[in-house]
């Protein structure tokens, strides 16, 4: 392969999100070459954050929406000093993060149809898709001789088994409105069950993984593949997280609204946006300060620590009877990869299972890959940073073919 086909060969990795933007460019051989984000799109001052190796360009940028975002991103691409590329046909796919893609199983090239079946979940990721939709509108435009492939959050869980994904409601709910469990983070779960089974030294281990960060899911993992997931038809299902409830009694709703006059929009805002770590704690969805607070005696901060825990301790539980055998355990995502504290906390109850933490190891194993199970724990516990845009790119690549 020669110089020139070489710089055919970058793959361009973007997630757009309700007021940012993030973006990584990769060589064929997966290695980052730069990565940015512009944030605050749409407010006074927006900033973008640019790095290239150890280096880190900063800025205030006037951004008023997505596609001025877009804008300055291809801009820092093609700049002679912070750029990765001398033209646009260097790159050869862009990927874009889709968070709700239903029942696709497979990466997907932007088109129109597919455009319009991911706009038809917009109602259930109202957080996400229609910012995802948008970049992927707005980068067509922008690079409309590029393939373009969207990449779902919901793909690694079209495995799970009938019994796992499907409601206890009528067959014909599922049938004629397609409603069941679709789960969310599943490259984040895929990447980190793929770096697992290399630290383990194992084809194909029996996992539970943890996403746990402002978003958390609990996922099984058998043999490759997603048998069960605690996110459900919405990323509002499951385990108590930074903003979200997890799992309620849905009677809640009819109550509040009959009994008390709450809205159904209001009562969903709150479900997503108010309640949580950031409901119970009355502080922050951030566990560093919600934990440092608890340090000084802050009760409702404790009771967030508690509840949080708790939860994730029950789904682990859980799906050790999924699995059978579990061989690892393993922590992912900002709270996971950075929290001692928290692991300490949900491994005190995983005692039952045969998972015991070492305490010196897990106190070290901040923001790194590491394990940190004691000596003659039954279950392995590791910590591993995810990487879903690197997970994202070779899944880009492999849509093409190159």
């Amino acid at each position: 392969m020669g110089k020139e086909d070489e710089k055919m060969k970058k793959i361009l990795m973007l997630n757009c999100g309700s007021s940012s933007i993030k973006y990584r460019l990769f060589d064929s051989a997966f290695r980052e070459i730069l990565s940015g984000k512009v944030e605050r799109i749409g407010e006074k001052e927006s900033e973008i954050v640019h790095s290239k190796g150890s280096r880190v360009y900063r800025a205030k940028v006037k951004s008023n929406n997505h596609k001025e975002a877009i804008a300055l991103m291809i801009r820092m691409l093609h700049d002679k000093e912070w750029g990765g590329i001398r033209n646009v046909a260097e790159i050869s796919v862009i990927g874009h993060r889709a968070v709700h893609g239903g029942q696709m199983a497979k990466t997907s090239l932007v088109s129109g149809a597919a455009l319009d079946y991911l706009k038809s979940f917009e109602m259930l990721a109202p957080l996400h898709n229609p910012h995802n939709i948008e970049g992927m509108k707005e980068m067509k435009k922008a690079m409309p001789n590029v393939p373009q492939v969207m990449i779902f959050d919901t793909a690694f869980h079209q495995t799970m088994p009938r019994k796992a994904y499907m409601y206890g409601l009528p067959y014909s709910f599922f049938d004629k409105y397609a409603v069941r469990r679709y789960g969310f983070h599943g490259t984040s779960h895929k990447y980190v069950s793929l770096r697992a089974a290399e630290m383990l030294r194992m084809k194909k281990p029996n996992l539970i993984t943890c996403h746990l960060g402002a978003g958390s899911s609990i996922t099984a993992i058998k043999d490759g593949k997603s048998i069960d997931t605690s996110m459900g038809m919405t990323p509002l299902e499951g385990v108590m997280m930074g903003t979200r409830t997890g799992d309620i009694d849905p009677s809640i709703v009819q109550y509040l609204v009959n009994k008390y006059g709450f809205g159904y929009d209001d009562l969903f805002d709150i479900m997503n946006n108010k309640s949580g770590l950031l409901g119970i704690s009355g502080t922050s969805k951030d566990i560093r300060i919600i934990e440092g607070k608890a340090k000084k005696g802050n009760e409702r901060c404790e009771l967030a620590l508690e509840m949080f825990s708790y939860r994730v301790s029950k789904y682990i539980g859980a799906y050790a009877v999924a699995l059978g055998r579990v061989d690892a355990i393993v922590f992912t995502a900002g709270i996971g990869e950075n929290s001692p504290s928290m692991r300490k906390r949900i491994c005190s109850n995983l005692g039952i299972i045969g998972a015991r933490l070492d305490p010196r190891k897990n106190t070290k194993a901040i923001g790194k890959e590491a394990d940190v199970s004691a000596k003659g724990s039954k279950i392995r516990i590791l910590v591993i940073p995810t990487d879903e845009e690197l997970m994202m790119a070779k899944e880009a690549a492999a849509a093409i073919g190159k």
